[in-house]
């Protein structure tokens, strides 16, 4: 049985115990042995060892990058460079928002993870070079069931909604004092439709101090 390590355990014990999580887990593995799918499986659940208690933050994505090296787990975490276009984007919003220059060397995200921010997609695993290739493998099924659970969270949470697949999961997230922030997928083919001049990152700090919890240091 999957196990997190944490309060997720008790928290998605139900769901990963559902027929179609297992169906899931067995459509995944056999794909493993059988094509190159990224992340690698040891990272696949990589964005739930932060704890449920400990999430400020939700950046949703589509699904990891496609590419050799680039996806361990984490939402638009990258540990090989040059970096994917869609982070070097993210890089150029900070900028932009809150005047932040980044290494765009360096796509490490877990500094914001370690703050509280989870780094989730929609989907968790995709085929090499193949975008949204496991859209319909029953992952948007479960990370539906973790944004609810998120949302019924007492504690406000910063949802950051990026692109369509992400922009999707609004409507389950009903809970009045959470913030929703949505544009645009900040990949170059959608920045400019929106992504740009989001200025999430000061939007999000401004929320969070207003209800009493410290800041992100982006």
């Amino acid at each position: 049985m999957l196990e997190f390590h944490n309060d997720w355990d008790s928290i998605l014990y139900e769901e990963v115990n559902k027929d179609y999580f297992i169906d899931i887990l067995n459509k995944v593995n056999k794909l493993y042995q059988e094509k190159t799918i990224y992340p690698p499986k040891k990272d696949v659940f990589n964005a739930f060892r932060l704890s449920y208690k400990d999430v400020k933050v939700v950046i949703l994505g589509q699904d990891p990058y496609h590419g050799e090296g680039e996806a361990h787990g984490y939402a638009f975490s990258c540990l090989k460079t040059p970096i994917p276009p869609s982070l070097k984007n993210i890089y150029k919003e900070l900028y932009s928002d809150l005047n932040i220059q980044k290494d765009m060397l360096d796509g490490n995200l877990l500094p914001w993870v370690k703050q509280g921010v989870m780094l989730l997609n929609t989907g968790l695993t995709v085929e090499k070079d193949k975008p949204n290739s496991h859209k319909d493998i029953g992952w948007h099924t479960f990370t539906d069931s973790v944004i609810e659970k998120l949302n019924e969270r007492e504690k406000p949470v910063v949802f950051i909604l990026w692109g369509n697949n992400a922009r999707e999961k609004k409507k389950l997230i009903t809970n009045p004092q959470h913030l929703v922030i949505e544009s645009a997928h900040p990949s170059p083919f959608s920045a400019n439709h929106g992504f740009f001049g989001s200025k999430p990152f000061s939007r999000t700090n401004d929320f969070l101090v207003k209800n009493g919890m410290s800041k992100i240091n982006w």
